[in-house]
């Protein structure tokens, strides 16, 4: 039988000397090697980015979000080129004749800017002009007089894809019923022509556009509709009739049916090439006849024209025996002579 030895173990417990404190017990970390510590921070760092870029996510959602609800209701302004702007959506309501005011359009945009931006629809593609044509068209005969590239793009409201074209063309319309200018064959012309592009009566595309005007107004607007549906093509001023020439011819072409020939053929035999000129051949084909046939003067009728010129709006008002010729101008500190060649001019063109 082996035998043990027994020591004899004596503790001083007396004893101040530092011992070794005891290894801290060995953690999870701790055990891991140095690959597995990075792919764990790797994990981790992934973690936070996939976070971060889930909150740019939602950021740029709510950003675009917000970015159409601005453009739909009209509060994104932003400099587009000229050249990227159409105009083939919509048939615009301007007459085609010459604009007077168009020069001191393009001088006011040259030396001071323009105030009131255009607004056109973003198509993706590019953009489709709703309000401005003047002002873009202004633009771009600047661009191309100055060759600046500060006319090469112009200041627009954006509006977002997709709106309802009723929606655009009230959009034109309600801005263009406070022109001062706008005249009822220019309204009842696109009014026409807005009937025929959607498939509705010429009456519902009134009713549609001019939902903000008074109803006697639609109703003009639906007599000269029906004027320029049946004289649209030989009539070069319709925006110089005057309301109450416009209302007589419609009536008298419905109660004369043959007179619609009549004004047409003399409107070919005359040619008038001025706004005057025209009037008087519409006036000519209301006044009462003689037993001849020819135009008995009538003391009744009466016209007026409104025009725009560089130096102002001019009334003129034509009736029996006279001509009035109103305006911001001190006609009496004109030379006689140049005064005289002027009337006389004016009265050759009339066949007086």
């Amino acid at each position: 039988m082996s035998k043990r030895r027994v020591f004899d173990i004596d503790f001083d417990l007396n004893d101040d000397t530092d011992a070794p404190a005891p290894d801290a017990p060995e953690t999870e970390v701790s055990r891991r090697g140095p690959m597995a510590t990075a792919i764990s921070e790797n994990a981790a760092a992934l973690t936070d980015r996939q976070s971060a870029e889930a909150a740019i996510r939602a950021e740029n959602d709510r950003l675009a979000h917000e970015y159409v609800s601005l453009k739909r209701d009209g509060a994104i302004v932003a400099k587009v080129a000229i050249d990227d702007v159409k105009m083939t959506k919509l048939t615009r309501d301007r007459g085609k004749g010459e604009d007077p005011e168009f020069n001191e359009l393009k001088t006011s945009i040259l030396e001071l800017g323009l105030s009131n931006p255009i607004q056109v629809e973003d198509t993706g593609e590019g953009y489709e002009l709703i309000q401005g044509f003047r002002r873009l068209s202004a633009y771009r005969a600047l661009a191309k007089e100055t060759n600046e590239d500060r006319f090469k793009t112009i200041p627009a409201v954006l509006i977002a894809k997709g709106e309802a074209l009723e929606k655009l063309y009230r959009r034109m319309v309600d801005e263009n019923l406070v022109r001062r200018d706008i005249s009822f064959a220019e309204m009842g012309q696109l009014a026409s022509s807005y009937a025929q592009q959607v498939g509705v009566s010429v009456s519902d595309a009134i009713d549609l556009l001019y939902a903000s005007a008074g109803r006697q107004k639609r109703s003009y607007i639906a007599h000269f509709s029906a004027l320029m549906s049946v004289l649209g093509d030989k009539i070069n001023y319709p925006e110089a009739i005057p309301r109450s020439l416009g209302l007589k011819l419609v009536k008298a072409m419905q109660d004369h049916p043959r007179l619609r020939g009549q004004i047409e053929v003399a409107l070919d035999q005359f040619k008038p090439d001025t706004a005057a000129a025209e009037m008087t051949v519409l006036n000519s084909a209301l006044a009462p006849k003689r037993p001849d046939g020819t135009p008995r003067p009538s003391t009744s009728s009466k016209t007026t024209i409104k025009l725009n010129r560089h130096s102002g709006t001019v009334k003129v008002t034509g009736a029996q025996g006279r001509i009035d010729l109103q305006m911001d101008k001190d006609f009496g500190a004109i030379d006689a002579r140049k005064l005289e060649a002027a009337v006389r001019v004016m009265l050759d063109s009339l066949g007086l």
